[in-house]
């Protein structure tokens, strides 16, 4: 946050005064804002009203998907805070996510390979892949070179993903997402 604070005029009816060289008027969407308090205060008294300060929206924090979990859990308990402290090492992060909002952090997808040596004239590659007909196995095809264009699911890995199905060390990847 910018920590710049920024006032207007509102009337009892929730409607903003706008000034404008014309003449000032009331409206429920818009309305001017001013940096200087003493300005919006001689605008309520000539034109009624009162003074009303605008707050920057905090940023949101990124949290992981666990982390998020326990958030939404806090929502429910009956003591939000000992609950966020007692399931979190990182208490100030997830309270100012309980109270300012949070997005969750995309976890990292992989393409993950082997390169297979031999005395072929061109370098292949064995790229893994989750197969459909043996769910819970993953299978591998040739190719020529690794693309890091793959938007086939099957073709991605997380991190824990690639520790449960033994693919450590295998290179790998890290697709990215261009239309984000």
């Amino acid at each position: 946050m910018s920590g710049i604070k920024m006032y207007a005029v509102k009337n009892d009816e929730g409607e903003y005064l706008t000034i404008e060289r014309t003449a000032p008027w009331w409206d429920r969407q818009v309305g001017t804002a001013v940096r200087i308090a003493s300005v919006a205060l001689a605008w309520a008294e000539k034109h009624g009203g009162h003074v009303v300060a605008l707050v920057e929206e905090p940023e949101k924090v990124v949290l992981s998907e666990e982390e998020a979990k326990i958030v939404e859990d806090a929502h429910n308990a009956k003591r939000p805070a000992s609950y966020i402290i007692l399931k979190s090492n990182d208490e100030e992060l997830l309270m100012n996510a309980f109270v300012n909002g949070y997005t969750v952090a995309k976890e990292k997808k992989y393409l993950v390979y082997t390169e297979l040596g031999g005395k072929q004239k061109n370098k292949q590659v064995a790229q893994a892949y989750r197969s459909s007909v043996y769910p819970g196995t993953v299978s591998w095809f040739l190719i020529n070179e690794v693309t890091n264009k793959s938007n086939e699911p099957s073709d991605q890995f997380t991190e824990s993903e690639i520790e449960q199905y033994g693919l450590q060390e295998c290179e790998k990847e890290e697709v990215t997402d261009d239309a984000d």
